[in-house]
């Protein structure tokens, strides 16, 4: 029996999907498992470890129910990135909580560097900004807020890893510490240009090098399962990628100045700008979009990003904060029960301002509401808030690239939602391209696992040829009346 499966775990924020698909990358399995969010203290966000990986082997026997896992070629990993685990070598057991990439509790420390001059040298090497999100700063609290930690990592009896890394480990029964470019390329450790760890930039943040995974390919063998409940030994766990960057491959943007915009947890705008880094001015990142070993796109491509903090969680705050809503499927006929939001416009910095503001101090607003505001124009707020937020990213990054975004490829689970895809055309002006498939993310960990195992390659495009097109209809004068309110309400944040 010729192995033609691939197993893609996509680890997320609020939960883990696990899909099985085919050689002509067409979904055979599906399962799907939630995990508890923690929120010790305002502006922090942690997970037990223990509940991620509990999901991951949940999500992976539903979908490998009644499938003969000899078929399985090879297994592809994308994650929430940034999102920071330790964990003893010699157990494997985690030793704190995972700080996730939403949590602000090093806000202080990061201020700290700013005012002490470091960020100019900290871009031009990382391509990143000194703040809260990436995970330098939060392996530096964890080391000088957990009892003996700090010399327990310096001896090397302590791993770090992103959410993939850990992952990893406990696919390969401890045998492998591991990470890729494009995760390695979210911790303020990793210079862009010399595609290593940074010993200068572990002194600055205060990391033992000790603590570090070695950096292996996008596409390529990474490890090999052992002990794995429902898998087989063997397996080769052949493709790896940051959920953004494993978009941006699974939506095909293999060429320079393809783009595409993942609405998950949070908005995320990347634009593949080719085998060179570009540094942004406008408060963008540069960060890498995969590193290949085979295939007609070998070597490394980089890309600009943009990432608002807040997209589909203001969606499930509306349900779990404010109760206007039950479910999140109930924003959309709620919105459209309405011609327009009645004046009202949020701004969604419920975690701070990402890019292009960076403004970690920033807090939600409301702003316009009157005596006739009702629910639905505050549901129909929040979908505009989404959509406005990138359109501050798509301007920030049209200027840094020197070019245009005709279009827009769209994805993940906010995607789905026809009126907010319409609302975001419209204050783009821009058509949007929406695939059959909005799963992008798992699709871009298959297509790097298939690649690294050797598969046949699937022309490009052919999973994403089924498109619905959202073009735009607002006015040109309504599009700016938009614009100048949000404006106003961001500088008000």
């Amino acid at each position: 029996m010729q192995p033609d499966l691939i197993v893609a775990i996509d680890q997320g924020t609020t939960g883990t999907t696990v899909l099985l698909v085919d050689g002509a990358r067409t979904v055979r399995g599906r399962g799907y498992r939630e995990f508890p969010q923690i929120y010790p203290r305002p502006g922090e966000v942690e997970h037990d470890p223990e509940a991620i990986w509990g999901s991951v082997l949940g999500a992976m026997e539903q979908a490998l129910a009644g499938v003969d896992t000899r078929r399985i070629a090879g297994l592809g990993i994308t994650n929430q990135r940034e999102t920071t685990l330790l964990w003893e070598r010699e157990s494997g057991r985690p030793v704190a909580n995972a700080i996730v990439w939403q949590d602000r509790r090093t806000a202080p420390f990061c201020a700290e560097l700013k005012a002490a001059g470091h960020e100019p040298a900290v871009r031009e090497r990382t391509g990143l900004v000194l703040d809260p999100y990436f995970s330098g700063t939060k392996i530096r609290w964890l080391l000088d807020n957990v009892a003996g930690l700090r010399a327990r990592s310096e001896a090397g009896a302590i791993a770090f890893g992103t959410v993939d890394t850990f992952l990893i480990w406990r696919l390969t029964g401890g045998q492998r510490h591991v990470t890729d470019a494009t995760n390695a390329s979210r911790t303020l450790l990793y210079d862009l240009r010399g595609s290593t760890f940074s010993d200068e930039l572990c002194a600055l943040f205060g990391v033992p090098r000790a603590l570090l995974p070695e950096i292996g390919p996008s596409a390529g063998i990474l490890g090999r399962t052992r002990g794995v409940p429902g898998l087989p030994d063997g397996i080769p766990i052949a493709g790896l990628a940051g959920d953004q960057q494993a978009a941006l491959f699974g939506q095909d943007c293999t060429d320079a100045g393809d783009a595409k915009c993942t609405y998950g947890t949070g908005a995320f705008l990347l634009m593949n700008t080719g085998p060179e880094p570009r540094l942004s001015s406008r408060g963008l990142l540069s960060t890498v979009a995969w590193r290949l070993e085979a295939g007609p796109a070998r070597g490394t491509a980089y890309a600009l990003e943009g990432s608002a903090f807040v997209a589909g969680a203001l969606v499930q705050w509306l349900r779990d904060g404010l109760g206007i809503i039950a479910s999140a499927a109930e924003v959309e006929p709620l919105a459209r029960s309405v011609p327009d939001s009645g004046g009202v416009t949020i701004v969604p910095a419920l975690t701070g301002l990402g890019a292009p503001h960076w403004r970690s101090e920033a807090r939600g607003l409301i702003t316009g509401i009157t005596r006739g505001t009702t629910r639905a124009h505050i549901a129909r707020a929040a979908l505009e808030a989404i959509a406005l937020q990138n359109v501050d990213l798509v301007a920030a990054m049209q200027a840094d690239a020197g070019r245009a975004v005709n279009n827009l490829r769209v994805d993940g689970g906010a995607s789905a939602n026809d009126l907010l895809m319409q609302i975001q055309a419209d204050l783009l002006g821009v058509q949007i391209f929406r695939p059959e498939m909005v799963e992008s993310t798992a699709l871009g960990a298959a297509k790097l696992a298939a690649l690294g195992v050797g598969l046949p390659p699937v022309d490009k495009g052919g999973e994403t040829v089924r498109m619905r097109i959202f073009a735009p209809t607002m006015s040109a004068g309504a599009r700016a009346q938009h614009l100048a309110r949000w404006g106003s309400a961001v500088n008000r944040a």
